[in-house]
């Protein structure tokens, strides 16, 4: 019989999540924070879920919404379960506010915006601190007025909390810098720090892995946890993505956005590749699959610093990645990628030919429209019109040699190696160089000065279209 597995001091399964705000679109910094989360989740048999923080109302859009789901969709990064509203779920925030004001860990304040402000110019008049300090903290409920209110936590005033963070290790910040932060506002609606922390608890998030700008919100959401007696998740707070010159990534160093490098072409594994690569290693590995990502992530592979984004460094990966590819799921991809961007449609010659195609093809493409220009040749239908380089080629005498080629491949075998042959007995008659005859067969061909080898080009085509292309360029 099987033995049962003794579960007294199993773990609990690893839940991760990443929460987004539909304002924008997905931010490539947003996509990394999704990737990793993804990584460390899948890589350990657990949970990724979704939720979309769209408490901003006036600021939060479905398109926007729409817009990430579609690019971690395109990285191919799936969450389990429908992604979760965060301003779906604000009675459920207002409920534990409420609770925390009947276990006393919270309470009434009654201060209205000028008092606070005055309160703060008063202490910058002073050089004082102007953290709010209400005086409302120990006042019995039996003299509050009937007046509008916030609830606010009571923050411990003394000492000091401590968070372990697995990228920034121990950080320790004094309670003499924490506010009573306000939990509901005077209209009800709870605030962010509560919603997150509600959210985190109730969909049971084990490791919240996010940008160290939130750095500074642990130590208020600890507070939280704390006075509901929540445990806190294992925090990892990754360093933020800088440009080139050391700077936070923006439009001024150019795309920002995930639907911008799809839209450009850069296939989703080898983005995937490089993201995970951005401010994570393991040992010295550059290249690698998304089974070995899984495998080998870890928080611990996180550095402390900034990464930089390196346009050179991801096409380079990209690069790789479309020349390890399996045609069929390179040719699914290309296929994607017209959509996305509006393209028309490949037919279903076009389609067949380019897969028979990709072998030749994928070997020096970077992105999948230099993939797709590489495969002009077989997209294209006849009359091909050459480009201005390509049809410089096509002179008197190149032409005359064109035609004379054509009856030596009418019963020739449709091979490499008798391909070349031919060829090259041609050009050694005319007394050049094979190379030499290249260029007016790559236009014939292609009608590209750039194209894979002419005698790739003329397996893939095949006897009958090689043939009608030599006669209509010879002509």
């Amino acid at each position: 019989m099987p033995r049962t597995p003794d579960t007294s001091t199993a773990q609990p399964p690893v839940v991760t999540r990443f929460a987004p705000s539909p304002t924008g679109a997905l931010h490539i910094g947003g996509a990394r924070t999704a990737l990793f989360n993804w990584l460390f989740a899948r890589g350990r048999g657990g949970k990724f879920l979704l939720r979309i923080e769209d408490t901003d109302r006036a600021r939060s859009t479905d398109e926007n919404r729409q817009a990430i789901l579609d690019g971690l969709t395109w990285l191919g990064l799936d969450w389990d379960g429908a992604p979760i509203s965060q301003f779906a779920r604000a009675a459920r925030h207002a409920e534990v506010a409420r609770a925390m004001l009947d276990a006393g860990t919270a309470y009434k304040c009654f201060a209205t915006q000028e008092e606070i402000e005055a309160f703060r110019e008063a202490a910058r008049a002073a050089n004082a601190s102007t953290l709010f300090r209400s005086p409302w903290r120990d006042v019995p409920a039996d003299q509050h007025p009937d007046a509008p209110h916030v609830i606010r936590i009571k923050a411990p005033r003394e000492g000091a909390a401590t968070i372990h963070d697995e990228v920034q290790g121990d950080v320790t910040i004094g309670h003499d810098q924490m506010d009573d932060m306000v939990l509901l506002r005077s209209d009800g609606t709870p605030v962010y720090m509560l919603a997150v922390v509600v959210d985190d608890h109730d969909m049971g998030v084990t490791h919240v892995i996010r940008g160290d700008d939130h750095l500074t919100n642990a130590f208020r959401q600890k507070m939280i946890y704390d006075a509901m007696g929540w445990p806190v998740p294992v925090m990892a707070h990754i360093p933020l993505i800088f440009g080139p010159d050391g700077k936070k990534l923006s439009k001024r160093h150019g795309a920002t956005g995930a639907a911008e490098y799809q839209a450009m072409g850069y296939p989703a594994a080898g983005m995937r590749n490089y993201l995970t690569r951005l401010g994570w290693s393991h040992g010295d590995a550059e290249f690698f699959t998304d089974a070995q990502a899984r495998d080998w992530f870890d928080l611990a592979g996180i550095g402390r610093s900034p990464a930089r984004f390196d346009t050179k460094k991801l096409e380079n990966l990209c690069g790789q990645h479309i020349a390890a590819s399996e045609d069929t799921a390179l040719l699914h991809e290309i296929h994607a990628f017209l959509a996305a961007t509006g393209a028309p449609a490949l037919s279903k010659a076009q389609s067949d030919g380019l897969l028979r195609s990709l072998y030749c093809l994928k070997e020096r493409a970077k992105t999948l429209p230099e993939l797709i220009e590489k495969a002009h040749f077989i997209l294209a239908t006849r009359p091909l019109e050459p480009d201005a380089q390509s049809a410089a080629t096509l002179d008197a005498v190149s032409r005359r040699i064109l035609h004379e080629l054509t009856p030596h491949l009418q019963n020739a075998s449709w091979d490499r190696e008798t391909l070349e042959a031919k060829a090259a007995e041609l050009a050694e008659r005319h007394g050049i160089k094979l190379g030499k005859l290249a260029g007016p067969l790559r236009a014939a061909l292609a009608g590209r000065s750039v194209s894979p080898s002419v005698f790739d080009m003329m397996l893939v085509l095949g006897r009958e279209e090689t043939l009608a292309r030599l006669e209509e360029a010879a002509a």
